[in-house]
């Protein structure tokens, strides 16, 4: 996925009421970004770290940039949560994905369930139906070698909801996978639950698995004019 315009230099001064953000530009003028994530950020809102910002396609917008990129140590960071969906769909579609080739068709924000929309449906007339949920991960409370990004980075029961329509499908007969996308540069140990901020998040996610409900982990690279999903990350239970 490329940025659709040049990116533009700023340090972060604050993130608040979860979609603002302020930031100073090189120039020295301090604006408000949108902020296209509702999570908490822990570990990536950090003030005075260098970010970047992608002004707005729409003159007539109210916020003119959105925040793209944040850089914690020297990697960059992804703080845009509406992108994951697009960026596993397209590498689904390059066949850059190997567990979820094969499928004929590729289908986004279709309902099913009770009452939700699955992130992308693929159908095959052999293959039959897979269910893929999309979680973006940024979160890294620690740095050493063999320490590895974490889901969730705050309660999400909305989350947890996810992976009970995910079992449902199981249950009737139909593939069904959680899909933990990293948006960062600097994951090499693999990803894990975060159960010490949301233990029913990660019991929820144990049930699902039993049910037959599989995971994948992908990383990402970033730079300036693109984010794209790179190799395969180990799921640490």
């Amino acid at each position: 996925m490329k940025f659709n315009s040049l990116l533009i230099k700023g340090r972060l001064i604050k993130r608040y009421k979860r979609f603002l953000a302020d930031v100073e530009l090189e120039s020295g003028e301090t604006v408000t970004a949108h902020c296209a994530n509702s999570g908490s950020m822990l570990s990536i809102n950090v003030p005075g770290a260098e970010v970047w910002l992608s002004p707005a396609k729409n003159p007539e917008r109210k916020l003119k940039y959105t925040w793209e990129l944040i850089r914690i140590g020297r990697s960059l960071v992804g703080a845009n949560t509406s992108h994951p969906n697009d960026l596993v769909a397209e590498a689904i579609t390059a066949r850059k994905i190997p567990e979820l080739m094969g499928y004929s068709s590729q289908s986004r924000e279709v309902k099913y369930g009770k009452n939700s929309r699955v992130d992308i449906l693929l159908e095959d007339t052999e293959l039959g139906r897979c269910y893929v949920e999309v979680k973006n991960v940024t979160m890294r409370r620690h740095f050493g070698r063999h320490d590895p990004v974490e889901f969730p980075d705050g309660v999400t029961a909305r989350g947890a909801k996810h992976l009970v329509e995910l079992s449902d499908m199981v249950a009737e007969g139909h593939r069904a996978v959680m899909f933990y996308l990293v948006q960062r540069g600097d994951c090499s140990a693999g990803v894990t639950i975060a159960r010490d901020i949301d233990p029913k998040y990660g019991y929820a996610l144990d049930k699902a698995r039993n049910a037959g409900v599989e995971v994948i982990a992908y990383g990402c690279k970033l730079n300036l004019n693109e984010i794209k999903i790179t190799k395969s990350l180990v799921f640490l239970n």
